[in-house]
C-alpha cells in the first residue's frame, strides 16, 4: 500500500477482536518512528485499524495478556464510566497546574467550551437518539482546538457515534468510537472493554427513556494510529506472541462473568484510591 496501511479485523467478541488485531498488526504494520522513542529502540509497527465486534457481550470477553489485572480494568471502567478520576484533571487556567489535561469521562460528560456551561454530550447523545433513533447525529467529541493542538498530552479518543436500527422488531445500538492515537498493546484493550460498558449504559438509558429495551449491536474500534511501540518488541513477542503457540483461545482468555463479583468487589478499595491520589496531586 502508498502510505501506512489500512488493516481490518472482525471478530464475534472483544478478547478474539483485540488478539487478532494485535497478530495483523505484527504482521503488516510499518515500521514509523515516534515521539517518544529513545535512541536504541527499533522503529514501532502502525497502522490505521478497524477493528469491528460483531457481538460485544459474548463470552469471554476477558483476554489473560491484556497488561492489567481484573482490578485495574473495573478501574478503567469506572475511571471512563464514572468519573472516579475527574478531580485529577488539571486548571487549565493555571500555568502552574500540573494534573492531567483531561480524561475522557470528564471530555464525555461534562465538556467545557469557552462561555458555555458544561454540556453532558452523553445524555445529549441518549435523548437524541430516543426521538430520532436513526438520527446520524448522535455523536459526542473529546478534541478541544483551543487546547489540545498544544498541550502536551492531548485526548487519544477523539469521537463516539451511536445509531440505533431495528432488527428482528428489536432497538439494536451499534456504537463507533475513533482515536487518533491508541497504544495497540498497553491501552486497546481496556479502551475496547470500557467503552463497550459504556455503550451497555447508553442503551440502558435509551431503554430508560423510551420504556422500550435498547439491546447492544456491533463496536466499531476505529484507530488513526494503531502502534506497537518498538521498547515493547521484547516483551510482546515473549509474552503474547509466546502464548499463542503455547495455550488454545479458552486457556488465553476469562469470563466476565466469572469475574464481575471480584470486580465489583473490589470498588470500594478503587474509590480510595481514587480519593487519595487527589489528595498526593492536589
Amino acid at each position: 500500500m502508498n502510505g501506512i496501511p489500512v488493516l481490518h479485523v472482525e471478530a464475534d467478541g472483544i478478547a478474539r477482536a483485540w488478539e487478532e488485531s494485535l497478530i495483523l498488526l505484527h504482521r503488516q504494520g510499518c515500521d514509523l518512528k515516534t515521539q517518544y522513542d529513545k535512541p536504541e529502540d527499533p522503529p514501532s509497527k502502525d497502522a490505521t485499524m478497524i477493528i469491528t465486534i460483531t457481538d460485544p457481550l459474548q463470552e469471554p470477553m476477558i483476554h489473560k495478556d491484556f497488561p492489567g489485572g481484573p482490578e485495574d480494568l473495573q478501574e478503567y471502567v469506572m475511571e471512563v464510566c464514572e468519573g472516579i478520576k475527574d478531580h485529577l484533571v488539571r486548571d487549565p487556567n493555571d500555568s502552574a497546574d500540573t494534573r492531567w489535561e483531561y480524561t475522557y469521562h470528564q471530555r464525555l460528560f461534562a465538556y467545557n467550551a469557552p462561555t458555555f456551561d458544561p454540556f453532558d454530550q452523553i445524555e445529549i447523545l441518549c435523548e437524541k437518539l430516543a426521538k430520532t433513533p436513526y438520527s446520524r447525529r448522535a455523536q459526542a467529541i473529546t478534541w478541544k482546538v483551543w487546547e489540545d493542538n498544544d498541550c502536551y498530552d492531548p485526548a487519544c479518543m477523539q469521537s463516539i457515534w451511536c445509531r440505533i436500527t431495528e432488527d428482528h422488531g428489536h432497538p439494536t445500538l451499534s456504537m463507533n468510537v475513533r482515536f487518533r492515537s491508541n497504544d495497540a498493546y498497553k491501552a486497546a484493550f481496556m479502551n475496547i472493554f470500557a467503552l463497550v460498558q459504556m455503550q451497555q449504559r447508553i442503551a440502558a438509558r435509551i431503554s430508560d427513556i423510551t420504556d422500550r429495551e435498547v439491546r447492544i449491536g456491533r463496536y466499531c474500534h476505529m484507530a488513526d494510529s494503531y502502534h506497537l511501540y518498538g521498547s515493547y518488541f521484547r516483551e510482546f513477542e515473549g509474552r503474547f506472541l509466546g502464548a499463542l503457540s503455547k495455550r488454545p483461545f479458552e486457556s488465553r482468555t476469562m469470563r466476565y462473568e466469572d469475574l464481575r463479583d471480584l470486580m465489583e468487589g473490589a470498588r470500594p478499595a478503587i474509590l480510595e484510591k481514587a480519593r487519595q491520589m487527589g489528595k498526593k496531586t492536589g
